[in-house]
């Protein structure tokens, strides 16, 4: 092309550009739920909100940073109803994440602050209760005049709800142990094993605490090693109940503790490797265990820090309690007196991607205080985001919805077990795993023993913990099998048996339906499609030093050929201004250069060596993607909530967890789409994406475009992305691949795709048998799904079952060949 004509297309470029801004009305208060007026920040490594409540006609908000038992830059801020953010000069920030209404003095605690009815704010210094305040309880002897404070650190505190005197009842472990370095798990306390204090709750005579991590190196980088605590307290010693990750305990008197104190339930929330564990207290028969589904797995790592504060509340009103429970990316519906004889009634309501500390009911909407753009990025580092920085400065924001937006996010796929690798005892049941919400179900079973074993599956039909049998399978030794489940087949909860010792792996999988369609929502008219090569793109970066800007180092790509536009910064208005900032220009120029060759594009899919040196493999989409993306012109990873990536290929938009939460081995697709998206960052709570072409935005809001047409960019939430289109895609782990016999081929990504279409062929001259091998949870417990013969020039075509449901999926050959392994997901 001559320079002129280039020159040319740029001028039209601008004037198209100038002329959609002026189309463009004007640009509302909120986007998607979010109001970039409330967005706060602080000038530690992390940014989160610790708590959300309703209280003296306002919504009360508090911040912390990651690791200040003495305090922080963090504020105290009340929301009015008209959305001005007011913030509290009597801040002294902190970690803080407790919060407790206490009904019979009319007061709010939350974080160190004690608020009244009127507004009036008092303040306990973190010189008398040092600490990172997790949460609060009704006291056990004195619940008119005391309250209870509990630190991550295991530090716990008796306050005077009048006079706010503090009476240490055990050292905070910050006095005991200082952290060595930033990469340190914590201080250890020996009061209780684990790390990472979440919640605090007291009834039925106890005081409840729960922590989510382990204080070891080896936790660090480990998902699967033994972690956390549940523990109770009776006033005088403290007792363990369970040594797994726990987050959430509760009951149904939520934030102002139960009303029958006595006898009302207890609830508890945890986890290990396998499934989502939830635990449930009654005054004569103790302690009762379930298990539950994980949609996501990037709350996982036996350090504890990518959970944030999983929650249960009451969303409803007093007189219609309605309780939602938030659990490793799913929102659930919990029963409001749920017990071990009273079990029925949790349900799957729909997936999220937002990092939540915080929900609540306000003005007959729900607000979620979200963790959204940490400038630290922890240990959240991978080859696939290059040297990338993170944020200049932390910040996160409100999240305001609809009462019935927990029910229209994401799919409800998820995947559980109840064993993994372990010794069996003949006779003894595994702990109850949900089995009622979902469309299809599918079970995985293997005996990794020496001998047939029979497994027998009960169900609680009711769940009044009564129990029958539902089927039994025999399984040889070594072997494994699938165990489809009908519709017709109903109970709350199922479990399992063996008539013999052994060694067993049970894992089950369950979709629902996804209703979406392969199109984009309207929202994300304006973006660049893959086929166009005239598109504004740009590179992002959040300011730090107190600027509370979004950067952009704007560009503009004309058949192929890319230039740069100019700096431009876009405050809390939305609005693109440009700027002559030399500085900043270079720092993003150099410090956010889209790293190359990060993946491996293949003719039969995307081969992903990840930072352990394990091999993946994902589908293909658009051919045009194969070449942007080896360019680098299309941003493959990156950090756009706390402690979890997305991760950007051939048109799909993936969740990655961390490498310390299994990474790859557990990443999910989100959305596929047909767009040139060029770059994509958190700011203020949104989800930013470069790629604009403003002449196709015909006043779509959530397209902003400076005044001179040469910036660009989209606007909205990171769950947004549920409607960006349902994943799709193509591909296999073998195209033409010679192969060896025996060899398993690399994993294929299987999980979380509707309609599924499998075909096998080989260039051999005589008949071979491709065995399918499945890894139903990612974490490597491979089992043999089907064995299929393929004759001579035959393209064997199986359309997989709707119930067939599992992560990973290879192929074995029993014969040396050239052979082919194709999926289409449709």
């Amino acid at each position: 092309m001559k320079l002129n004509s280039t020159i040319g297309l740029l001028a039209a470029f601008s004037i198209l550009g100038c002329t959609a801004q002026k189309d463009v009305k004007k640009i509302p208060e909120s986007i998607s739920g979010i109001y970039p007026r409330l967005a706060y920040y602080n000038n530690e490594g992390e940014c989160g909100t610790g708590a959300v409540v309703p209280w003296a006609d306002r919504l009360w908000v508090i911040t912390y940073g990651p690791h200040l038992p003495n305090g922080s830059s963090d504020k105290l801020y009340e929301v009015t109803s008209d959305y001005r953010q007011i913030m509290h000069k009597e801040s002294i920030g902190g970690t803080p994440a407790n919060r407790m209404i206490h009904k019979e003095s009319d007061q709010l605690f939350i974080g160190p602050y004690a608020i009244d009815k009127t507004g009036k704010v008092r303040v306990i210094p973190y010189t008398v209760m040092s600490g990172r305040h997790t949460g609060n309880a009704r006291h056990l002897t004195d619940p008119s005049n005391k309250i209870y404070y509990g630190t991550m650190e295991e530090g716990f505190y008796e306050v005077d709800v009048n006079t706010l005197e503090v009476k240490e009842l055990y050292q905070d472990g910050n006095k005991k142990q200082q952290k060595k370095n930033d990469t340190d798990a914590g201080p250890i306390n020996a009061l209780l094993p684990g790390v990472h204090g979440k919640g605090l709750y007291s009834g039925q005579g106890c005081m409840y605490f729960t922590n989510n991590g382990e204080g070891t190196q080896e936790a660090l980088k480990k998902f699967d090693v033994e972690a956390g605590v549940l523990a109770e307290w009776n006033g005088k010693e403290w007792k363990v109940v369970r040594r797994n990750q726990f987050v959430e305990v509760t009951g149904p008197g939520g934030i102002y503790g139960n009303t029958n104190s006595e006898t009302d339930p207890i609830w508890a929330t945890g986890w290990d490797y396998k499934s989502v564990i939830l635990g449930v207290r009654d005054v004569r028969k103790g302690w009762a265990f379930y298990r539950l589904p994980k949609a996501s797995h990037s709350y996982d790592g036996a350090h504890g820090w990518n959970t944030e504060w999983p929650r249960i509340r009451n969303v409803g009103t007093e007189s219609q309690p309605d309780y939602l429970m938030t659990m490793h990316g799913m929102f659930w519906h919990f029963p409001g007196m749920f017990t071990a004889d009273n079990s029925a009634g949790i349900r799957p309501r729909s997936a999220y991607l937002k990092v939540i500390g915080d929900f609540t009911r306000w003005n007959d909407q729900l607000v979620f205080g979200c963790d959204d753009s940490a400038q630290k990025e922890f240990l959240n580092k991978r080859k696939a985001k290059g040297s990338i920085e993170g944020p200049g400065q932390s910040n996160s924001n409100l999240w305001f919805t609809s009462l019935t937006r927990p029910d229209e996010l994401g799919p409800a796929t998820a995947e559980g077990a109840v064993w993994a690798k372990e010794s069996v005892k003949a006779g003894e049941s595994s702990e109850p795993f949900l089995f009622s919400g979902w469309t299809h179900r599918f079970g995985w079973v293997k005996n990794e023993g020496k001998q047939p074993v029979i497994f027998t599956f009960e169900i609680d039909e009711a769940g009044k913990n009564e129990w029958k049998t539902l089927k039994s399978v025999t399984v040889n030794a070594g072997k494994s099998v699938s165990v489809p489940f009908a519709s017709t087949e109903k109970g709350e909860w199922i479990r399992v048996k063996t008539d013999k010792n052994t060694l067993a792996t049970v894992s089950f999988n369950y979709t629902t339906a996804d209703p979406r369609s392969t199109s984009s929502d309207p929202i994300y008219q304006g973006l660049t499609t893959v086929k166009q090569n005239t598109t504004i793109g740009g590179l992002l970066y959040g300011l730090g030093d107190n600027r509370r800007a979004l950067g952009v180092l704007a560009n503009v790509t004309v058949e192929g050929k890319t230039s740069e536009t100019g700096y431009y910064e876009m405050g809390d208005k939305l609005e693109l201004v440009r700027k002559e900032d030399t500085k900043t220009t270079d720092f993003i120029r150099s410090k956010f250069a889209i790293p190359q060759q990060v993946v491996s594009i293949e003719e039969g899919s995307v081969l992903i060596v990840d930072d352990l040196n394990r091999r993946w493999r994902l589908p293909l989409g658009d051919e045009t993607y194969k070449e942007l993306t080896n360019q680098g012109v299309l941003r493959v990873c990156r950090e756009v909530a706390t402690e979890r990536d997305m991760f950007s290929c051939m048109g799909t938009f993936y969740e990655l967890p961390a490498e310390n939460a299994d990474g790859y081995a557990k990443i999910r697709p989100i959305s596929t789409h047909n767009y040139r998206i060029n770059d994509y960052a958190s700011y203020r709570g949104m989800l930013v994406l470069t790629g604009v072409t403003p002449e196709d935005t015909k006043g779509n809001p959530h397209i902003i475009v400076s005044d001179d047409g040469k910036a660009a960019v989209w606007v909205g939430v990171i769950d947004d992305l549920w409607t960006l289109g349902k994943p799709v895609g193509h591909g296999g782990p073998w195209k033409n691949t010679n192969v060896k016999a025996g060899i398993a081929s690399d994993p294929y990504l299987i999980g979380f795709y509707d309609k599924k279409e499998l075909s096998l062929s080989h260039q051999s001259d005589k008949k071979v048998v491709i065995t399918v091998e499945v890894d139903p949870t990612g974490n490597g417990d491979w089992m043999e799904y089907a064995a299929y013969t393929v004759q001579p020039g035959e393209r064997f075509v199986q359309q997989l079952p709707e119930a067939f449901q599992a992560r990973w999926i290879r192929f074995v050959s029993d014969t040396d060949t050239k052979a082919t392994a194709w999926l289409d997901y449709k």
